[in-house]
């Protein structure tokens, strides 16, 4: 199958301006970045985190230079005490918090039969539990007075986890992996329900293959060249294309979209 070239990037249409938004694993690769970099072009302000924290300050001078609005704080998601400090540090810095993307996820390839423990547990504690931490600390901002809901005040807020096609869909070697994004996806139907009372939206994107640097140097060139096969363009998706159902899930246009997981692919069964 020939595969069908990637369109033109799709400029900003303010569809943010006046938001504040943490986005976690955002140091430049991958959909953290590419989202962070669509935020800032919808005029929101970003707080740009990652558990790298070399890369993700070279890439907070990099979005710096195009944008106003954008800082960084170094965060690994498995230690509450950060996931804590950098909520804090959102709302200290601008007055309010309206959007959270949670990102953070860490993959591997290994058969179910020669897993470890700590291959099993390494996953999941990045991956789902890391997003726990990170949607109870935003709920817990957003129902203490620490949201905007958008430039008017209103109350509310959103959040948007990064989920996966893999939680839906078998894939060999992906056990932990799948295990934990069919739980971001559980999480995220809970936490919708729970957060509807005090006007908080909590959605997911469940991306299959978004192309960068990392997830070549960890995966085959034969598995990427089988999944790339698999996609009904015949070509994986570039980050920011990603990053745009994120902004629409983000925005007003999607004001009664809550609990949803929405496939960025055609592989979600």
């Amino acid at each position: 199958m020939t595969g069908v070239e990637s369109p033109e990037y799709v400029p900003g249409h303010g569809l943010l301006k006046g938001r504040t938004a943490v986005v976690t694993a955002a140091a430049g690769a991958g959909i953290g970045g590419a989202t962070a970099r669509r935020f800032l072009e919808e005029g929101a302000r970003v707080l740009i985190s990652d558990a790298h924290a070399r890369r993700l300050k070279e890439y907070e001078a990099e979005l710096a230079g195009e944008f106003e609005g954008v800082s960084a704080l170094a965060c690994d998601v498995t230690d509450e005490a950060q996931v804590q400090a950098l909520f804090d540090a959102a709302v200290r810095q601008h007055g309010r918090l309206d959007i959270v993307v949670n990102n953070a996820g860490l993959g591997g390839t290994s058969a179910l039969v020669d897993m470890s423990d700590e291959q099993w547990s390494r996953v999941l504690d990045v991956t789902l539990n890391g997003t726990f931490r990170c949607t109870r600390a935003a709920l817990r901002a957003f129902r203490e007075g620490g949201h905007g809901g958008g430039p008017e005040g209103r109350r509310g807020g959103v959040i948007v986890n990064n989920a996966s096609v893999v939680g839906w869909r078998a894939q060999a070697g992906q056990a932990h992996y799948a295990a934990a994004k069919a739980g971001v996806m559980a999480l995220t139907r809970c936490a919708a329900i729970e957060a509807a009372g005090f006007g908080v939206r909590v959605n997911a994107v469940s991306p299959s293959l978004a192309m960068h640097p990392h997830l070549v140097k960890v995966t085959s060139p034969e598995l990427l060249e089988e999944l790339t096969e698999r996609e009904a363009f015949g070509r994986y998706a570039e980050p920011w294309e990603v990053a745009n159902v994120i902004v629409f899930l983000a925005s007003d246009y999607s004001s009664y979209m809550t609990g949803e997981a929405v496939s960025v692919s055609s592989q979600h069964a």
